[in-house]
């Protein structure tokens, strides 16, 4: 069974928590009645994702209706698509201090700083459009402002998954937890595709979809400050959380350069998350050149985003069975880069909604689903760094590259004076031909080097069989729970469970 108490609510004596792998589950016979799990985290896991999918919600929320913000705030498109960018460019200088305050901290202090800053900037972008406090000169500086805060509290969510799975969850949990968490900031940004044009169509008021956008930003707040208690359970869900001695960050990260398959998961998997960052983005301004609606590009980022959620569960349940990270992460990389260079040539035709549609499906499908697996895959490289480090160097690979990228693509768009065809605003009339398909030639170019040249061994699961086998043998005997005490819990990532155990 497992144990419904809130971790810190010691007791006089110890309950029965579920262990984590059954004899069935764990051929080698190894004693694992140690390792328990703890049903605060399922609540902490649902903290995480709401968390997630909020602050995508914030990110995205001007890039589907990028024409008629800009018009409510009196700036061009150009300027919007900074909106968006700002959580690229902020998270590069704050995804060293991330790291370190989850290694160094815990989760909690993250995820509460993180809800809090998520919840002030969605506030001050709704101040910003009350035309009684603002002029209209001020609008956008101020709404601006509330993007830097939702912003900043982006990489304290975006790392977290690794964490919240290494720390909390069992082996045969661990792919799915961090799918289930990393897949909200798609959801999140699905739900702005949807729910954007829908609101601006219907109200045609910019202060009512920013106020809509606040209310799950103020919920999720006070859950994770009410809520969350603890950043580590009293005992640990398995071997490599018992055994878990993270190297300091700066270690860490000079083991990490001189890691060869982990540099070529960062690189080639840092361009992929730029490649999709610029897609979520720039859809809307791409597809309205050949006469598709903001409503219609809606509908592609929403598919793109939901076949991407569907495919990373599925591939989560496989992998969590078959241990197979690198064999699925090239799969899908292969055939997301077809879903890619399909997009590349049918946006580029008029009056074949039903083709954009399914590509752009496709690209989902295969491309967004191997995040939470290439993100347990950099742990799997990189064992015994921690685990914000390993996947948070990625995500500031990713981020700078989407800096890049954007600036690129955009400098490669051409004016066209005459498009009768074009439905952007006045002004956001551009040729993206040839962007489009330097977007597929980066997305092929990283997944060939991926499938040619990336080989790794697992070197925690390889670190929980030996500890099992260990156990086995009798070279260590398992712990036994000391009923006589009640726990103290600390918000510190490092997990110390010699003050609730004894060893003989």
């Amino acid at each position: 069974m497992e144990d419904d108490r809130p971790p810190g609510s010691g007791s006089g004596s110890e309950k029965e928590v579920q262990n984590e792998a059954s004899p069935q589950s764990c051929p080698d016979g190894a004693d694992l009645d140690r390792f328990k799990v703890y049903r605060m985290r399922w609540f902490i896991l649902l903290v995480l994702c709401l968390l997630n999918c909020s602050n995508a919600m914030l990110w995205l929320t001007f890039a589907p209706v990028a024409d008629e913000s800009g018009a409510a705030l009196g700036v061009t498109v150009e300027q919007v698509n900074w909106l968006s960018l700002v959580y690229m460019v902020l998270a590069i200088p704050l995804s060293a201090a991330t790291i370190w305050m989850l290694d160094s901290c815990g989760l909690r202090p993250t995820l509460i700083l993180g809800a809090w800053l998520n919840m002030l900037g969605s506030v001050l972008r709704v101040v910003g459009v009350l035309g009684r406090w603002v002029p209209p000169a001020g609008r956008f500086p101020v709404v601006l402002g509330g993007q830097l805060l939702c912003a900043a509290a982006q990489p304290l969510v975006i790392f977290s998954p690794t964490k919240l799975a290494a720390v909390w969850f069992p082996r045969q949990q661990r792919a799915s937890a961090n799918m289930a968490a990393s897949m909200a900031n798609p959801l999140g940004a699905l739900i702005a595709n949807i729910l954007s044009p829908f609101i601006m169509n219907f109200f045609g008021d910019l202060f009512i979809l920013l106020l809509v956008y606040s209310v799950p930003a103020v919920v999720v707040c006070c859950l994770a400050t009410v809520g969350i208690r603890s950043s580590a359970p009293p005992t640990p869900p398995s071997a490599s959380a018992e055994l878990s001695t993270s190297e300091p960050f700066l270690q860490g990260v000079r083991l990490l350069l001189r890691n060869r398959a982990y540099l070529l998961l960062l690189v080639c998997f840092g361009s992929g998350m730029a490649v999709f960052t610029c897609f979520s983005s720039l859809l809307e301004q791409i597809l309205c050149v050949k006469g598709y609606t903001n409503d219609f590009a809606g509908v592609c980022g929403a598919l793109f985003i939901l076949c991407g959620a569907l495919g990373a569960a599925a591939l989560g349940f496989y992998v969590d069975r078959s241990r197979k990270f690198t064999e699925a992460t090239k799969v899908n990389m292969c055939l997301s880069s077809l879903g890619c260079s399909a997009f590349a040539v049918f946006s580029q035709v008029r009056s074949q909604k039903v083709c954009v549609a399914v590509v752009c499906s496709v690209f989902g499908l295969f491309g967004f689903s191997i995040y939470p697996v290439a993100m347990e895959l950099s742990v799997e490289c990189s064992y015994p760094v921690g685990e914000a480090t390993s996947a948070g160097l990625i995500f500031i690979a990713g981020q700078v590259l989407s800096v890049v990228y954007m600036f690129v693509l955009q400098a490669l768009t051409k004016p066209l004076a005459d498009s009768p065809l074009s439905v952007c605003a006045e002004g956001g009339t551009f040729s993206w031909r040839v962007p489009v398909l330097v977007l597929a030639g980066l997305w092929c170019l990283g997944t060939c080097v991926f499938v040619c040249f990336f080989h790794t061994e697992y070197k925690r699961l390889r670190a929980e069989e030996e500890s099992g086998v260990k156990k086995k043998n009798g070279t260590h005997t398992p712990a036994l729970i000391d009923t006589t005490h009640t726990h103290i819990i600390t918000d510190t990532p490092a997990l110390s469970h010699t003050h609730n155990s004894t060893y003989t």
